[in-house]
């Protein structure tokens, strides 16, 4: 398994067994929108209220250790990922929301605790918090013009950040 595909595995693992309704997008080919080439997304999944919501999983390590020193809360995106968020939603209407679920896999013991709705899958513990895409485009700051990316200040991740499966979101009990 790649780097990346674990996270939207552990994802979809994830809405399976709290037996969400979700459909997986192919994202081998871009669709176009006006002549234009848009970025897809990972996830339509099911809202209790009758919409859906426009998921981009974003996987990244937590923490996520650097030369200097740990990193929190890691949440850059692409301005890709904005623009194709952005443009799908518009698509679909305001009860599909676009969606940045980020997966972070939790490397170290006991941060278990800290956050709810964690899931564990193939020996490894994530945890999975939601931010509309809405949010990067009002909030965002640059990270890098050379790669094109932005990220929220960790003051506003940490207000507006929500857990896609609550505490209270419980498995069901196993066979």
């Amino acid at each position: 398994m790649t780097d990346n595909l674990h996270y939207e595995a552990a994802f979809e693992d994830a809405l399976r067994r709290r037996q969400r309704p979700f459909l997986r997008v192919d994202e081998q080919r871009r669709a176009e929108f006006s002549g234009s080439r848009v970025k897809s997304f990972d996830f339509v999944v099911h809202q209790p209220d009758g919409g859906g919501w426009l998921v981009d999983v974003k996987g990244r390590k937590f923490p996520y250790d650097l030369p200097s020193g740990r990193h929190f809360w890691e949440n850059w995106v692409t301005d890709d990922d904005v623009s194709g968020l952005t443009a799908w939603e518009g698509e679909f209407g305001p009860q599909f929301p676009a969606m940045f679920v980020f997966a972070y896999w939790l490397t170290l013991p006991g941060l278990e605790s800290l956050l709810p709705g964690t899931h564990r899958f193939r020996d490894r513990t994530y945890a999975f918090l939601a931010l509309p895409a809405a949010l990067y485009r009002t909030q965002a700051r640059r990270r890098s013009d050379r790669w094109g990316t932005v990220f929220l200040p960790a003051s506003v991740f940490r207000s507006e950040a929500r857990p896609v499966f609550p505490a209270t979101d419980a498995l069901p009990a196993a066979g």
